[in-house]
């Protein structure tokens, strides 16, 4: 019982972090605000994680594990036409990387931020969730539903103007999400016939 409520507190204070981190960035995140934001001391904080990095790793695992969820779950949806499963997948990346712009940005430098260790596991997490932009790619040429002489510098390219987004994008810009996502797709689609 007592392990199921800090396993509880500890995926609250995750949900808690990702929000300020998405609000404020990583450096404009404190311990301390996200302590206050659930009424805890920040001593209480360090029972659950070591220090900032390590709160940030934990919030960057869950929010790539779910997208990694995300792609799959359409990677997998054989109802689909193999351009619908990529175009699905690219809407999912541009949500998250919208939706979740500086935890799921915190990808993009994690020599920066995180240990050793975790940044194994970052790295790994990160290939692991190419890997799904390989495989439909890869599907996509078999059936020769996509043509390129190069998938990989190909998933680079998308993958690599997708996380630009975080970059510039504002949410009173002038296009919306709906709106990014779809262009996107447009040029990849010509990318890719």
């Amino acid at each position: 019982m007592a392990e199921r409520k800090a396993f509880n507190k500890r995926e609250k204070i995750i949900k808690s972090a990702i929000k300020i981190v998405n609000r404020r960035g990583y450096s404009g995140t404190t311990m301390e605000e996200v302590a206050a934001e659930l009424l805890m001391t920040k001593g209480s904080l360090y029972y659950y994680f070591k220090n900032k990095s390590d709160l940030m790793f934990q919030c960057n695992s869950i929010v790539l594990l779910e997208a990694q969820e995300d792609l799959k779950r359409v990677l997998l949806d054989e109802s689909l036409s193999i351009k619908k499963r990529l175009q699905e997948m690219v809407f999912i990346h541009i949500h998250y990387a919208i939706e979740e712009n500086e935890v799921f940005n915190l990808i993009m430098r994690p020599e920066q931020l995180f240990s050793e260790e975790q940044l194994e596991e970052v790295l790994h997490l990160r290939d692991e969730y190419a890997a799904f932009f390989d495989k439909i790619i890869a599907k996509g040429i078999e059936t020769k539903d996509f043509n390129t002489e190069d998938p990989i510098m190909l998933r680079m390219f998308i993958l690599g103007a997708m996380n630009w987004i975080q970059q510039w994008y504002k949410p009173n810009g002038r296009l919306s999400k709906k709106e990014i996502q779809q262009r996107f797709w447009n040029y990849i689609l010509k990318l890719l016939t």
